[in-house]
């Protein structure tokens, strides 16, 4: 038998978080995946992360893996890879296959951070090749390179099924259509914006019917579902084919909490935090002593969460042991809780989940048409231009160039706050709060802010470029890049095109972390709806 302080289960965000600031404090440190790359879901994110610096927002998931890695391996945390944990038993101890070995192991302390699986939907022909988890879709693409269709329809509009979607359309795939059985877009408003603009549409109500082919997927028919009628009955004639090769299902994740299971945790049927999950105590402790848990196998989350709730763990275990005296703990864990209230706040905080809101906590009205169709209507937008008010008529701040922030909803972000030098934009110590221009005369059109905007909502806009045009600069992540002269299209933000347009300049420095920042000429009356450039094509 093979012991260490520490094993932690799952080379994941919580799980390297948690060894590293448990190796950091003294522990002997082993960590089991059976994956044959470590990090968990960290290296299928190549999007920014929202929060604050603490949070390391602004920084792409695949960098923040990086660092865990570089992190765990600096306190000397040894890492097993294609490494199946077989069970976990008494007195904190477990079996592991590796390779065509059983090791059997034991900590003094566990964290089990195995995080969750894919949910999915049963439908006509729903075992069809070309049927797969989002998730499966991302790892597809960015670890190993491969895209997983030409033709792509996304069940599911939260988060993941939002994200997944804007990288397929990066990897090169055409998303047909986005289709949620719920009402309204379940994701960020900002997420489902990003891809209304590049023409993507949203049918919200609605769900698929049947998938159709002979050996793999080739059409794909939904409908409108009758929200009147108790169950999944569709409206009549509301059906709509699209030609497919992939669909893609993102309907939520399920706790994999079958090792807590196995060794007796207590545990509860929690749909709010995603099915079976273990009872914790506030440091992640199940009710096994030395046994903790981290991440999304205690219940689904935001990866940063996952990570801060993994470093709270890891301080437990090594307080427990003797590592960590009281004083330092308690210090230690308040600045990681200070962390994590923030980003338990707001619109999408654990606790809102199906609560339906009128306003922000502004007072603004609710983005309804973002909530319906994944676009701001004029109107709406109009509430965002500047201040979070109408913008005022003849106002001469606003001559030359100035930002535009179309953040319409609370979620726990600031980083454009931090990358304006000049402080003409504000969020407050809320990382919750609407972002609102302050000072919009001191913009120097340095672009920082458009791109560490995570949610690629904040577009710098000169209303009078000379000769009846104006300029609007955009965050634009896909290649090729267009080059200055390159003519083409405008689209609104909704995804029509609305005007011809023309490039200005495109630049990518370093300091944007691989954000283009598209700067378009459009005439001047387009200078508020034209947000998103589509190259003519052959050009």
């Amino acid at each position: 038998m093979t012991r260490y302080d520490l094993v932690v289960v799952g080379a994941g965000p919580a799980g390297l978080s948690a060894a590293a600031e448990a190796a950091k404090a003294g522990l002997s440190v082993c960590v089991f995946d059976e994956n044959a790359k470590p990090g968990g879901q960290l290296f299928k994110q190549i999007h920014k992360f929202f929060g604050s610096k603490e949070h390391r927002a602004k920084t792409r998931g695949i960098r923040i893996g990086e660092e865990l890695l570089a992190e765990a391996a600096a306190a000397g945390v040894e890492v097993v890879l294609d490494a199946a944990v077989l069970g976990l038993f008494a007195e904190r101890e477990l079996t592991v296959r590796v390779g065509d070995e059983v090791r059997h192991v034991k900590g003094d302390a566990i964290v089990v951070a195995t995080g969750a699986s894919e949910n999915m939907v049963p439908f006509e022909n729903w075992t069809l090749p070309g049927v797969i988890g989002a998730g499966a879709a991302q790892t597809m693409m960015n670890l190993h390179g491969v895209r997983p269709g030409k033709r792509v329809l996304m069940l599911g509009s939260g988060n993941v099924g939002l994200v997944v979607s804007f990288q397929l359309l990066q990897a090169g795939c055409e998303v047909v259509a986005i289709a949620d059985l719920a009402p309204s877009v379940g994701g960020y408003g900002v997420h489902a914006s990003k891809l209304a603009r590049t023409g993507v549409p949203f049918y919200l109500s609605h769900t698929i019917v049947r998938a159709e082919g002979t050996d793999h997927v080739e059409r794909v028919t939904i409908a409108e579902v009758d929200a009147s009628v108790p169950g999944c009955v569709f409206v009549p004639r509301s059906e709509k084919t699209f030609d497919v090769d992939t669909i893609c299902i993102a309907v939520g994740l399920t706790p994999m909490a079958q090792l807590l299971n196995m060794a007796g945790c207590e545990m509860k049927d929690d749909p709010a935090r995603g099915g079976l999950v273990p009872v914790l105590d506030a440091y992640g402790e199940t009710s096994i002593p030395g046994v903790y848990a981290a991440g999304d196998v205690s219940g689904i989350e935001e990866a940063s969460a996952a990570m801060i709730e993994g470093r709270i763990a890891g301080l437990a275990a090594a307080r427990r042991l003797g590592f960590l005296e009281e004083g330092a703990f308690a210090e230690a864990v308040a600045a990681q809780e200070a962390a994590l209230a923030g980003l338990r706040k707001g619109m999408f905080a654990p606790g809102n989940k199906g609560k339906v809101f009128e306003a922000t906590d502004e007072g603004v009205p609710i983005a309804k048409n973002l909530l319906r169709k994944g676009f701001l209507s004029e109107e709406e937008a109009k509430r965002f231009w500047l201040d979070s008010r109408v913008k005022p008529e003849n106002d001469n701040r606003y001559s030359g160039v100035h930002p535009v922030i179309e953040c319409t909803q609370n979620i726990p972000c600031n980083p454009c706050q931090d990358a304006c030098a000049k402080g003409c934009i504000l969020v407050g110590a809320d990382i919750t709060a609407l972002p609102v221009v302050g000072k919009p005369e001191d913009c120097t059109a340095c672009g920082l802010c458009v791109a560490s905007c995570s949610g690629q909502a904040i577009f710098l806009v000169n209303e009078d470029a000379g000769d009846g045009f104006a300029e609007v600069t955009l965050p634009y992540e896909f290649l090729p890049l267009p080059e200055s002269g390159q003519k083409g299209a405008a689209l609104a933000r909704d995804g029509q095109a609305l005007c011809a347009a023309e490039v200005v300049k495109a630049a990518a420095p370093k300091a944007f972390d691989k954000t283009c920042l598209l700067t378009m000429r459009v005439p001047k009356e387009y200078a508020q709806t034209a947000r998103f450039f589509k190259a003519e094509v052959g050009a």
